[in-house]
């Protein structure tokens, strides 16, 4: 994100949209040029396209759309976070009219840090965009319930890998892993450990750096399909904070 150009000075976020329908990438447009702090660099028509313009453009949020000519977005996806360097590396928030399961695990295997139907309001889309470029994930209750579905309609469901640095983690941010990939968020999180939200905070910045992950969509993937979460599986109970569990 680039400093300066928000109202008061602040931060400006710079998105690019890709779409091919021309009254959907200006509508989005529009809404989004509409906030302060936001500032629309590009439109593309299709995921080809899309993938030229994050290399000219270097914007912080691609809002993407699944179906789209010549390349789709999932593919698009990969592309442009393969080849963009870890520090200019752009959040992508998917876009499509359909609720799809298929759809659903795809984008967020792909990397895509959110994924939103083109129903959603105009404070969602906003919303949406400000919550994936400070470096969250856009995860709903209900996305993760399809994701959650997708693997136990799966017959087998057992871990594809077990990445070394899963070792690495403390019995409290296990837990932590845990919960999120069951969709909870932060206060959430807080609630059923009891303690601090920052605490919930701290663990979950913990986790995502020691396995190495962008943010909580890719947290949700990994912990199913490594089978530290299976599906149907209940979620902890509450536990007083200050054991040892929290070191």
């Amino acid at each position: 994100m680039t400093a300066g150009g928000a109202a008061g000075g602040g931060v400006t976020t710079r998105c690019l949209i890709a779409d091919d329908q021309a009254m959907v990438r200006e509508g989005f447009a529009a809404v989004l040029a509409a906030q302060p702090g936001l500032l629309v660099v590009g439109q593309a028509a299709d995921g080809a396209d899309a993938v030229r313009q994050v290399q000219h453009l270097r914007p912080d949020v691609v809002l993407m759309d699944v179906r789209m000519p010549v390349m789709d977005g999932l593919q698009a996806t990969r592309q442009i976070l393969a080849a963009a360097a870890s520090t200019t590396r752009p959040r992508v928030l998917m876009l499509t009219t359909f609720d799809l399961d298929e759809y659903v695990y795809a984008a967020l295997h792909a990397g895509a840090s959110g994924f939103l139907l083109k129903d959603a309001t105009a404070a969602e889309l906003v919303h949406a965009v400000r919550v994936v470029a400070a470096g969250d994930a856009l995860l709903a209750p209900t996305v993760t319930r399809r994701l959650i579905a997708d693997f136990a309609r799966q017959p087998h469901p057992v871990p594809a890998f077990q990445p070394a640095a899963l070792g690495a983690l403390t019995p409290r941010e296990t837990e932590v892993l845990r919960l999120i990939a069951r969709g909870l968020s932060n206060a959430e999180i807080s609630d059923t450990l009891v303690i601090a939200e920052q605490t919930t905070k701290t663990h979950v910045g913990r986790i995502l750096a020691k396995l190495d992950l962008r943010d909580r969509a890719q947290a949700v993937v990994l912990a199913y399909e490594t089978g530290l979460v299976t599906p149907g599986g209940s979620a902890p109970a509450r536990t007083k904070s200050g054991t040892s569990a929290d070191q």
